[in-house]
């Protein structure tokens, strides 16, 4: 018999692997040339900006019907931003209005707040608790039924959240408060970025810092998914890749100058939005653009308060028509003609007192 020989010792040092998440130890992994163990784990590869902005439009277009694709592509990119706000030098506000109830808007701000960075849903929250939240990484505020805010008749702490939001679109627009103690001036910053939803536009100074999406009732052919609280608990895992692929791009999103489709306050309030296109990549820089023109355009085609006598007097003509020019039409006939055309401003007004 032949005696046993030891088979030869290896006296290669063990090589550091670099994966996708950095060098790892050496100690962990197998001796340089030899075959990889199938049963240690793989690291995933991080993921793209342009695939994050592809499942996080996936996930609201599966909970929410959106008026069309552009408006889909503006809230997809306004959420993303969010997690990066500290880097723009602007806070573009997300208006979702609707002509009646039931048309979508507290559900599109639900799968928001389930998405975005740091959601404080300003409606059970007090005008101090916000101006103390808001601070060098600001959180995104939250307003829904906006319209009871904005009501002639509101006062008080709907008062005084109305400056938050209409301050803090800007950077360096602090509010200046007394301390009841102290009797000393304090200073808050008001800047970060809100998203209302509420029946009718919203004053015309907010209208004019928002990127706007007019929702509507879905038809009897489109299907959104039920959205419980259990759904929003599934989202904090996309909610937490958008917070960690934002945190490697911050500095270039900090540094960016981007070309814009549009000019003066519309350029500010969409500049975000294109930042976030162009560094996710992808079909992402054409989508945004095309969504700022397109939403951009339409808002600048409605009618202003100024024009709303005219345009009143050509709607009530096209009424009559549409119903064959009688001589005597009901006034509540009247109305319902009118209001039964959701791009039009009248169903805002429809059942206010």
């Amino acid at each position: 018999m032949h005696p046993t020989v030891p088979a030869p010792t290896d006296h290669r040092k063990p090589v550091p692997v670099v994966t996708p998440t950095g060098t790892q130890p050496a100690e962990t992994h197998p001796a340089a040339g030899t075959a990889p163990n199938p049963a240690l784990p793989r690291p995933e590869p991080a993921a793209t900006g342009s695939a994050i902005l592809d499942e996080l439009r996936a996930t609201l277009a599966r909970y929410v019907v959106l008026p069309d694709r552009h408006s889909l592509d503006a809230v997809t990119l306004w959420t993303a931003a969010t997690h990066l706000q500290p880097q723009f030098q602007h806070a573009p506000r997300l208006a979702i209005t609707g002509p009646q109830k039931r048309c979508g808007k507290s559900r599109l701000l639900d799968v928001v707040e389930a998405t975005c960075h740091r959601p404080i849903m300003t409606v059970n929250a007090s005008v101090a608790a916000v101006y103390r939240s808001i601070g060098e990484n600001p959180p995104t505020l939250l307003v829904d039924e906006a319209d009871t805010i904005f009501n002639p008749k509101a006062a008080g702490e709907a008062e005084a959240l109305r400056g938050i939001l209409n301050g803090g679109h800007q950077r360096k627009r602090d509010t200046l408060r007394i301390n009841g103690k102290s009797m000393e001036v304090e200073t808050y910053k008001t800047f970060a970025m809100a998203a209302l939803a509420g029946i009718g536009d919203l004053p015309d100074t907010l209208m004019d810092r928002s990127v706007v999406v007019r929702m509507r009732r879905r038809t009897a052919t489109e299907y959104a998914a039920p959205f419980r609280t259990r759904d929003a608990d599934a989202l904090q895992p996309l909610r937490e890749r958008l917070a960690v692929w934002a945190a490697t791009v911050a500095d270039q999103a900090a540094a960016m100058d981007p070309a814009m489709p549009v000019q003066d306050r519309a350029a500010d309030t969409w500049e975000p939005l294109v930042i976030v296109a162009d560094l996710a990549g992808g079909t992402w820089p054409d989508l945004a653009r095309a969504a700022c023109r397109t939403i951009t355009a339409r808002e600048a085609e409605r009618p202003g308060l100024d024009d709303y006598p005219l345009q009143l007097l050509v709607d009530i003509h096209a009424a009559y028509a549409a119903v064959g020019n009688p001589e005597v039409l009901p006034t509540k006939q009247l109305i319902l003609l009118l209001c039964s055309d959701e791009e039009s401003p009248w169903p805002s007004y429809q059942n206010r007192a």
